[in-house]
């Protein structure tokens, strides 16, 4: 496998390579951020980290490019993530390598550990968390003693002891611990190096051809590293019970404290944000100071009739796109990131995996699924990225097919919730099941039609934490940065295309040809169609389109329903689009968005015709 491509915000000079590697979950994003001073995504449940990122770093005095690898249970790897570590650790010879691991899980990390030392890579050991208040007493001159390699404890969200973490990232050893195997393992290892295998070959072939010997090595590996944790005076964290904790995954209580999170979210993001901010910003700033000063300014300054119409007419860059973008869609998008933020630090997300495990394997699907659903929420053209997480390529067929046809973005869904936030709890409980059934019909539908097997569920679950306020705060805004760098221009872009179809006439023959099905099947105004046109360039865009339509009186209740069913159903922005080809091939990305439009539509139609 060739060496994968490393993210960076530009060109980085020739120097010694710093890995970070770990298991999902231990903070090994921010200890990034920490020693490099630059954002990466800051998460509590897998699947976040996809692409490797990397940036420079003064380490004690010497300069490296410090990579945050994906995370990774182990060097035998099962998923796309974990064989880019295998593979970065493997063709990185002359690289620094830094072990992140949580203290309160030492089995956890020290079964990694183990592994590196069969690889017989050169690393440094950093036991993260420390400061949790569950963290165990340990050793650490002792460990690093049997470990034989440099062990660090440190407190990434406090900064404590990264100092002392720098001046050891650049001197890692090579671990002298081995782990003693069942002949039949040495016999099977022996057997593969005489056929020209490393021993960590030979071993990770062996788990992933003999479940048996599998079994037997992982025993073997967990023996030795309890006997370690006794000799060093620690313990093995217990998983939290009879705590709020264990009621999120209850098969009872877990329900009610779900729909609790969502309703909470929608007061949240659909009341407050897109009702108070929105109505603040729309009509205190933008309708009171900027369209106003804009239009006089261009009117005053501008001398071509059609320039001035381009800026602040009924279609203009001012009145229209920026309108749109900020004001509308911008305070929306900060309370959803808020929000996502606050579950994403508490821990919760991977609660919500569990709780849906068994609905999701009825569609050909488990657990893990919900995490790269999840992230469909923020970003649909991301999350599709991430379904690489998937083990088997028919999980992420279907994943892919949901996330473009029922997972609105951020934007999208902070609009919609504004819009049903108008209408009451009745009109979002009909959305809501449309949307929910539609997923999961689908899904079951899909996974009778595309052939292949269902991968295991494996996740891991992090300790429920009170979120911090800093690291919610450096979500929101590195996400609200990637929103108006990336929202923006195509918002704009929008306008100008629209504004060309209106002085050419199109966009009255573009209305006038889908008037049979936007107003004849959905019962919606001829003007809705212009959502739906620009609704494939910036799916929030069409939904912005739509609410400005209901906050004008254009809308009445049951066209609202259709709307939003419609175009939460309709084809992927073109941006998820381009990755769909990428990851799915130009074939299947064509028959989804061909299979989508239909779908969208039929499923409005019928709706319309039932409510009314």
């Amino acid at each position: 496998m060739s060496q994968p491509e490393i993210a960076t915000d530009s060109i980085l000079p020739a120097t010694r390579r710093l890995l970070l590697v770990g298991q999902p979950n231990v903070g090994k994003s921010l200890l990034f951020t920490r020693l490099t001073q630059r954002y990466a995504t800051v998460s509590n449940y897998p699947g976040t980290t996809v692409e490797i990122t990397s940036a420079l770093a003064d380490l004690g005095g010497q300069l490296r490019e410090v990579v945050d690898t994906p995370g990774t249970n182990t060097l035998s790897p099962q998923s796309f993530e974990e064989r880019v570590t295998r593979d970065l650790l493997l063709v990185s010879e002359d690289a620094d390598v830094v072990q992140v691991g949580d203290i309160g899980n030492l089995r956890r990390t020290l079964l990694l550990s183990l592994q590196l030392a069969e690889h017989d890579v050169s690393f440094t050991l950093c036991l993260n968390m420390s400061d949790e208040p569950n963290a165990p007493s340990i050793a650490i001159d002792a460990l690093a003693d049997r470990l034989g390699v440099p062990v660090v404890a440190v407190s990434a969200l406090r900064r404590w002891n990264l100092e002392k973490l720098k001046r050891h990232a650049v001197r890692p050893s090579r671990s002298r611990l081995l782990v003693p195997y069942p002949k039949a393992v040495e016999e099977a290892i022996a057997f593969r190096r005489a056929g020209g295998m490393t021993r960590a070959e030979a071993l990770s072939s062996l788990c992933a051809d003999s479940p048996q010997l599998a079994t037997d090595i992982a025993a073997a590996r967990l023996s030795v590293v309890d006997e370690l944790i006794s000799e060093c005076g620690g313990r093995t964290a217990a998983f939290q019970s009879g705590s709020f904790a264990a009621a999120l995954l209850h098969p009872v209580w877990g329900w009610p404290i779900l729909l609790g999170v969502l309703y909470g979210a929608w007061l949240f993001v659909g009341k407050f944000g897109a009702g108070t901010l929105v109505d603040f910003v729309e009509s205190s700033i933008f309708e009171a100071y900027v369209n106003p000063w804009a239009t006089r300014l261009v009117h005053l300054v501008v001398p071509w009739q059609w320039l001035s119409d381009l800026l602040v007419g009924p279609y203009g860059v001012i009145t229209m796109a920026l309108t749109y973008a900020i004001a509308i869609v911008l305070p929306v998008v900060i309370t959803f990131f808020t929000l996502f933020g606050i579950l994403e630090d508490s821990g919760y997300l991977p609660r919500l995996a569990v709780m849906l495990h068994r609905t999701f394997r009825r569609m050909g699907l488990n657990g893990k699924a919900v995490l790269p659903m999840v992230l469909g929420l923020g970003c649909d053209t991301m999350a599709t990225l991430t379904t690489r997480v998937l083990e088997t390529t028919k999980e992420r067929v279907i994943v892919t097919i949901l996330l473009a046809l029922g997972i609105p973005c951020s934007a999208q869904l902070g609009v919609i919730m504004a819009m049903l936030g108008r209408l009451g709890l009745g009109a979002t409980a009909i959305w809501l099941g449309v949307t929910l059934s539609t997923i999961f019909l689908v899904g079951f539908l899909s996974s009778k039609v595309i052939p292949g097997p269902t991968g295991d569920f494996i996740v891991e679950l992090p300790p429920m934490r009170m979120p911090r306020l800093s690291n919610i705060l450096i979500k929101v805004l590195a996400r609200t940065e990637w929103y108006l760098k990336e929202a923006v221009p195509l918002f704009i872009a929008g306008t100008l295309l629209l504004y060309f179809l209106d002085v050419t006439h199109l966009l009255g023959l573009l209305q006038r040809a889908l008037a049979p099905l936007v107003v004849g099947a959905l019962g919606l105004p001829a003007e809705a169609a212009n959502a739906f046109v620009i609704g494939f360039l910036r799916r929030d865009y069409g939904a912005a389109g739509l609410f400005a339509m209901q906050r004008d009186g254009a809308l009445d209740a049951t066209q609202t329903i259709v709307a939003l069913t419609v175009i939460t159903l309709f084809v992927p922005c073109v941006a998820n689009f381009l990755v769909m080809i990428r990851e799915r091939g130009r074939r299947a990305a064509f028959a989804i968005a061909g299979f989508i439009t239909i779908y969208a539509f039929g499923i409005g139609a019928l709706l319309n015709w039932i409510l009314r």
